[in-house]
């Protein structure tokens, strides 16, 4: 066997067979537990493919903001945020996407499959509304698979743990995050007004 593995047959014999347990927690609908997870999550990952490539773009608000329209249906509204419109895009050209759930403090990780698409009806949108701020659309996401992962990956990570945390100043700001691709970006000024932007443009 080369070192590069290039086959499902090369793969599988690198692992032993799936614990039972780990098939038989996969549900094509929700259930009252699986639905207590939603409604506590206030942060999700959406991964979507298009003609451009993939993407993974972070959702984020209160828990409870992904909406559960019925046992195979979710809504989530899209916030403000940079129209780059990557996972919009995708979403137009390729209905399939997947979603993974963190609540901050649960060590399992919540994982939908299905199929999206994006809709403007008024009465929804304005359901979703903050501060008198409606969205401009909604993603409707018809589920095909909802199943949880199990602790290990956030309890290696220590993730929700205080001595995970990073240091303020450790890490580059966003301002010199875009300075290092592109050389005469005004890194300072940009850093400084960013709290105060981000702040009015929540929603």
């Amino acid at each position: 066997m080369s070192e590069r593995i290039t086959t499902l047959a090369e793969l599988k014999a690198l692992y032993a067979h799936p614990a039972q347990a780990s098939l038989d927690k996969e549900t094509p609908v929700l259930n009252p537990q699986y639905s207590r997870l939603i409604e506590a999550a206030p942060f999700c990952a959406i991964a979507s493919t298009g003609p451009e490539g993939m993407d993974c773009s972070p959702r984020g608000d209160g828990p409870g903001f992904v909406r559960i329209l019925d046992e195979r249906t979710l809504a989530i509204p899209d916030r403000r945020g940079n129209n780059r419109l990557d996972t919009l895009r995708n979403i137009i050209t390729d209905p399939r996407v997947a979603l993974l759930f963190l609540i901050p403090g649960w060590n399992e990780t919540l994982r939908i499959n299905g199929r999206a698409h994006l809709s403007t009806a008024p009465d929804l949108l304005a359901s979703f509304a903050v501060n008198g701020a409606v969205p401009v659309c909604a993603v409707i996401i018809e589920i095909d698979t909802i199943y949880f992962q199990c602790a290990r990956a956030l309890k290696r990570s220590k993730l929700w743990e205080g001595q995970s945390r990073i240091a303020p100043g450790a890490l580059p700001t966003a301002g010199q995050l875009i300075r290092s691709v592109k050389d005469d970006f005004d890194d300072a000024g940009y850093d400084a007004a960013l709290p105060e932007r981000q702040e009015k443009t929540l929603y």
